[in-house]
């Protein structure tokens, strides 16, 4: 049996062919799994529970089957569908974890997130975020009539774009954007676990390295975008593996 991580699917109705990917995905291999693990950005924007459209639906009646058919669905909220509620989370069938969160892997702890908190050196984005995850903030945004919070996620997506251009004109893309890491280092020892698995980067690799005198094993996964990237865990280890 085998525990499957996916992360950072961006489903959205301009790419169908990943959302049926996804939907493959969960029918066949999903099925026979110990659990499924979503760790965020399952969605390209998230605006509500109340939002209608047909890939959310699609998604929810899927990972629903999955759930009814005895295989658990964990979910941890990303930085494009941080607002995600509990009412569609019951649709799908998922159980919303914190993130981070510690979970028992076949016997080992393992610390599992999006991997945004990772990503310290990248300010501007750490105050956004900390200002969209307050519940004041979330409650007035939620208030707000569908079309406007539509409104506001495409300018959100136009400035995190033009963002990331400022950042790569200037070189600081590669670095500005992914882990910082003291804050790996620091997090590996807080939470006292030698596994981390994480999405957000969009920079699929399996790293090895030294955090307070322990080797330590920290799991980026893939983005869906072009095709898939699952990691499989079972009792003999992990493998990190595109999905077509």
């Amino acid at each position: 049996m085998t525990t499957l991580f996916i992360s950072d699917l961006h489903l959205d109705a301009e790419r169908p062919q990943i959302t049926e990917l996804f939907g493959r995905f969960v029918r066949d291999e999903a099925r026979g799994a110990d659990a499924l693990y979503i760790l965020g950005d399952l969605f390209e924007a998230w605006v509500g529970d109340d939002d209608p459209a047909e890939t959310g639906a699609f998604v929810a009646a899927e990972l629903k089957a999955l759930a009814d058919s005895g295989v658990p669905v964990f979910f941890i909220r990303g930085n494009r569908d941080f607002l995600l509620g509990r009412e569609y989370a019951d649709r799908a069938g998922m159980r919303i974890l914190p993130d981070p969160a510690v979970i028992v892997l076949y016997g080992r702890p393992v610390l599992i997130g999006h991997g945004d908190l990772l990503c310290t050196d990248d300010v501007a984005y750490q105050q956004f975020r900390a200002q969209t995850r307050h519940p004041r903030w979330q409650a007035q945004f939620l208030a707000q009539p569908l079309a406007a919070r539509l409104a506001f996620a495409q300018q959100a997506r136009a400035a995190s774009k033009a963002h990331q251009a400022g950042l790569k004109d200037d070189g600081r893309m590669e670095t500005i954007t992914d882990v910082a890491p003291a804050t790996v280092e620091e997090t590996f020892v807080r939470y006292g676990v030698d596994t981390m698995i994480h999405g957000h980067t969009h920079r699929p690799a399996i790293h090895e390295l030294d955090a307070g005198g322990r080797a330590c094993k920290r799991v980026v996964l893939g983005d869906w975008y072009e095709q898939g990237s699952v990691l499989r865990v079972d009792r003999d280890g992990l493998r990190l593996q595109a999905l077509d």
